[in-house]
């Protein structure tokens, strides 16, 4: 079994983003970690997985960075029989009520929906409103998640970079997938 999932991951995760080794260790920790987590648990219908389909959590930046990371996802969920989730933050500034965000929530699903019919994986859409985007993160991911985060290759530090720093230091697995701006 081990021999077989490091081959299945040797010949596919290397992708053309220069990621290669980093994301292969990765990924297969966290692949290895959910299997003995699994293999010694009791086999019932209701505890054949009790942990679910492995999740490949997307951050949404911007259009053309999301459709870079979503890409990538694409290739991790399917090597790895796993979904995509799409997490999307929408601030709402202090002077407005939670409820009512400055754009509608329906419009952003709307926009959302049409990002995740560019994969042929299994994906779902999360808009969390909220008051603050890195805690509203932190409670939507599940403990040590696997995140892709689609960031424009800049010498200058971004949001996007922060972002992925804080993630990791609050302990989870964050792949960083430069996406080229269109001119």
């Amino acid at each position: 079994m081990e021999a077989a999932l490091y081959e299945i991951l040797t010949s596919s995760l290397l992708l053309p983003h220069g990621l290669g080794a980093n994301l292969r260790t990765v990924v297969t920790m966290m692949v290895q970690d959910r299997l003995f987590s699994t293999q010694n648990a009791p086999k019932s219908p209701e505890t054949a997985n009790p942990i679910g389909p492995f999740e490949v959590v997307v951050m949404f930046t911007d259009v053309p960075g999301t459709l870079k990371a979503l890409k990538t996802a694409a290739e991790l969920a399917h090597n790895l029989n796993g979904r995509i989730r799409i997490l999307a933050p929408q601030v709402v500034p202090y002077p407005l009520p939670l409820e009512s965000p400055q754009v509608s929530t329906e419009f952003n699903e709307r926009r959302f929906q049409t990002i995740a019919r560019q994969s042929r994986i299994e994906t779902r859409v999360d808009v969390r409103l909220c008051r603050d985007r890195v805690d509203a993160l932190c409670q939507a991911l599940e403990p040590e998640a696997l995140v892709v985060i689609g960031v424009h290759r800049s010498w200058w530090p971004s949001s996007e970079k922060a972002l992925a720093g804080k993630l990791r230091r609050k302990g989870h697995h964050v792949i960083v997938v430069d996406s080229e701006r269109s001119k």
